[in-house]
């Protein structure tokens, strides 16, 4: 059960990631607003208290979300305008 557990996480992180990035391609989030949700997520947990859980999954969680914001900022920086990302490319190209 480990395994589907950690799988559905791995799903839920990409699905997740790939509708933070859709959002912001599509010019519904603003990339400040995006790394503003993300930074909440990482806040979340940090010292957290996690009593009966492994001591390391909030800092592994959190190392996981700063990652995200890397990701996204890469993928999309602030300075670029809405809509000029590479999905928005990849949508020039197909049609």
């Amino acid at each position: 059960m480990a395994a589907e557990r950690d799988a559905a996480g791995l799903a839920a992180l990409s699905i997740c990631e790939s509708l933070m990035l859709a959002l912001v391609e599509r010019g519904v989030l603003r990339i400040e607003e995006a790394q503003a949700a993300l930074e909440d997520a990482a806040a979340a947990h940090q010292n957290r208290d996690a009593k009966g859980e492994d001591p390391n999954m909030h800092r592994l969680a959190m190392q996981i979300v700063e990652r995200l914001m890397i990701q996204m900022n890469a993928a999309h920086p602030a300075s670029e305008p809405l809509g000029a990302g590479p999905m928005a490319k990849r949508n020039s190209q197909d049609g």
